[in-house]
């Protein structure tokens, strides 16, 4: 047998090439802090993950700060209405600009020497910096990429990027109905899943798991593994009459899938003529979303690897957002949006709202935990995926290897230097 090479990357790549078709990842890529640091420089630093939500940057200097990795940001919106994402490190010392999880500035004052930024990252006070050679433009907040699709932001600190037209020409047409441009923020959680990421995406990625461990999702989500779709198969049955019926009013509803494989999106029926994501299937919000002409929409689900999955209902939209901590350390962040003028305790009830996916993060966290235990076992061994049920997670686990092996090997995304 041929030793399996020391150094990290050859050691990461070594394995990629040997793992079986068809079967979960050695255990290394669940528990080795070499490999969650390739994970980080490889995948979360070189690609588009979701922030959050352009309605939650209502005004000029509104915020909202996130962390990928080592790289803390702030997003925000500027005096011109365009969102931007900076490092949220001072250009003096290096110091933590902001601290708080959101507000509203009208500049960004850093704490530490008080050296102030416009939310445009224009340094425009640095207080004792009076010297002849001090050049103000030159000392800006570092700039990260934005991007915004029908209300959705992704941030990238790659210094180059993807190319994010190809997102834009896909989901925008699926996600313009919702017009979460006037949609709010109702509530916002976020959990912290003792897990690899990995395992956070896998276990969304099936529902092999949902019926002995969702009952308050199961109450309305489909488990059949035919709603799981990750083809471009014409759609069969009930689905394919539900796309057409769909799409007479106007609604985008046909599976598409990148040809990577990194994001696709789908709209499926829900269980028993079920219209949202509650204990009873009515919905939960008396105002509709955006323009949609009623709330029998099923759901519109978008993914996108390697950081969020998303539901699109008739009265509200749930975004979850999925950033890694730590090799076995998971940050989960859900936001349920509706429409702007909906008025809780008039329209909505926080507790009809949230309380099934309240149940099922917490379900998922659990699963996550103990699946994260099990593989921490000196005796786990990779085992096969069922391919009738656990296709969704092969098709992320071969996205995942593919993008791994082509940047192990000096593929494309640059490393933005934070120097």
């Amino acid at each position: 047998m041929i030793a399996s090479p020391e150094n990290s990357a050859d050691r990461m790549r070594y394995q990629l090439a040997h793992r079986p078709q068809g079967f979960a990842l050695p255990g290394d890529f669940y528990r080795d802090a070499a490999f969650h640091e390739l994970d980080l420089e490889h995948i979360f630093y070189r690609e588009w993950i979701l922030a959050g939500h352009d309605c939650e940057l209502q005004k000029a200097g509104d915020y909202f700060t996130m962390q990928i990795g080592a790289y803390p940001l702030i997003v925000t919106r500027d005096a011109s209405g365009a969102i931007r994402a900076h490092h949220n490190t001072c250009r003096h010392r290096g110091f933590k600009v902001c601290d708080a999880p959101r507000g509203s500035a009208r500049r960004f004052v850093c704490p530490y020497h008080q050296w102030t930024y416009d939310p445009d990252s224009r340094l425009i006070r640095a207080r004792a910096m009076d010297q002849p050679d001090f050049d103000a433009s030159r000392f800006g907040l570092k700039p990260a990429h934005a991007e915004s699709v029908g209300g959705y932001i992704f941030v990238s600190v790659a210094e180059t990027p993807p190319d994010f037209a190809a997102i834009r020409e896909m989901v925008g047409p699926y996600f313009a109905p919702f017009d979460l441009a006037n949609a709010k923020l109702a509530h916002e959680s976020t959990i912290i899943e003792e897990g690899n990421w990995k395992l956070v995406l896998e276990n969304n990625r099936e529902c092999y798991h949902c019926a002995g461990s969702h009952p308050e999702l199961c109450r309305t989500f489909p488990e059949a593994p035919s709603f799981m779709r990750t083809t471009n198969n014409p759609g069969e049955g009930v689905i394919e009459q539900f796309w057409k019926a769909r799409e007479a009013e106007g609604l985008p509803s046909r599976f598409q899938i990148a040809d990577s494989g990194q994001y696709r999106i789908s709209r499926i029926p829900l269980m028993d003529d079920a219209r949202s994501y509650t204990m009873t299937g009515k919905p939960a919000v008396g105002k509709l979303m955006g323009r949609v002409p009623h709330d029998n929409l099923g759901t519109l689900m978008f993914f996108h690897f390697p950081s969020s999955w998303n539901h699109f209902l008739g009265d509200m939209v749930i975004s979850f957002r999925v950033l890694p901590i730590g090799p076995k350390r998971t940050e989960v962040t859900t936001k349920w949006l509706v429409n702007k003028d909906a008025v809780e305790g008039v329209d909505y009830d926080l507790k009809t709202l949230t309380e099934v996916w309240v149940a099922t993060n917490d379900q998922d966290r659990t699963l996550v935990e103990r699946n994260q235990r099990g593989i921490d076992s000196p005796a786990y061994e990779p085992g096969p995926y069922s391919a009738e049920y656990e296709d969704g997670v092969l098709q992320f686990i071969d996205w995942y290897t593919t993008t791994m092996t082509d940047r192990l090997s000096g593929g494309a995304g640059k490393l933005k230097s934070v120097a």
